[in-house]
């Protein structure tokens, strides 16, 4: 591909155009802007998730370099220039035919066969024994802290994670705290989304590729000063700096069939302390 065929009027709109297009222009740009090509294309998942700032930050350069590089290149600007990462994202999870092929590549057999159990089980011990290690127990206090003071929370997790806010739900109705599950029945989590305010609380649990709805409605609660606990897998995840406190789940994968089981232990675990402490608050 020669640089030609890129004008700015015709940045590359796929990972791969914009890779070969970075290797091939790097040595002829300013030196900052080489940095900030390094950077794009020695840390892809990073760049495609975080702000100007913590980007800029991370590359060693000031913000206004993002965005004349992205300009640069002939997009509109440095957001312009995310969405293509974030199609890369989007893009690495396979389809669930190719799941099925990964899980036998794996096991050496069948996805019927007994050894998948057995390899689902260890899959989700090493999720459990990342899940001690990756929680911060200041951050998870504050979690606490928000959950325990709210007027009524409000419980966020689409399509892969739904099962998990679901059991928050069980868990919270049982424990008497005051909640309501978003669960966008007849599309109209909008609706449901809109009465959320500053005396409550939002826990958004959101993954990679990160579903667009739960990062809408995250965002546009946090813009109305509520409270948000997020729970999700990256500090450059769009809820983290969203968030009073964001907790950390890297959950293990067999063939690309991620767990859940920190995730639900995770949930389990902030229900039951979130209940205690609003007792504890309640009796003082």
């Amino acid at each position: 591909m020669s640089s030609a065929g890129l004008s700015p009027s015709a940045p590359p709109r796929s990972f791969a155009a914009l890779r070969e297009m970075l290797i091939e222009r790097q040595a002829a740009l300013p030196k900052r802007l080489a940095q900030v090509a390094k950077f794009m294309l020695d840390r892809p998942d990073e760049a495609a998730l975080g702000t100007v700032a913590e980007l800029a930050g991370a590359a060693g350069v000031q913000p206004s370099a993002l965005v004349r590089f992205a300009q640069t290149l002939g997009y509109s600007g440095f957001s312009d220039l995310q969405q293509v990462l974030r199609a890369r994202l989007r893009e690495r999870w396979p389809d669930y035919q190719e799941r099925l092929s990964k899980v036998k590549d794996e096991t050496g057999q069948g996805a019927d066969s007994a050894p998948v159990l057995t390899r689902l089980v260890e899959t989700s011990a090493q999720s459990l024994s990342r899940l001690s290690g990756s929680i911060d127990p200041t951050a998870f206090g504050r979690a606490v802290s928000v959950l325990a003071r709210a007027r009524m929370i409000y419980l966020l997790g689409q399509r892969r994670v739904f099962p998990a806010a679901a059991y928050l739900s069980y868990m919270l109705g049982n424990l008497g705290m005051p909640h309501m599950l978003l669960d966008n029945v007849g599309g109209m989590i909008d609706v449901q989304a809109g009465g959320i305010g500053p005396q409550d609380a939002l826990l958004a649990i959101t993954f990679t590729p990160y579903t667009p709805a739960t990062v809408k409605i995250a965002a546009q609660a946090a813009a109305r000063g509520v409270p948000l606990v997020a729970i999700t897998d990256s500090a450059f995840s769009p809820v983290a700096g969203l968030s009073q406190a964001w907790l950390e789940v890297v959950e293990a994968d067999l063939g690309a069939f991620r767990t859940l089981s920190a995730t639900m232990a995770l949930a389990m675990a902030l229900a039951i302390a979130s209940a205690e402490r609003r007792l504890s608050l309640a009796s003082s």
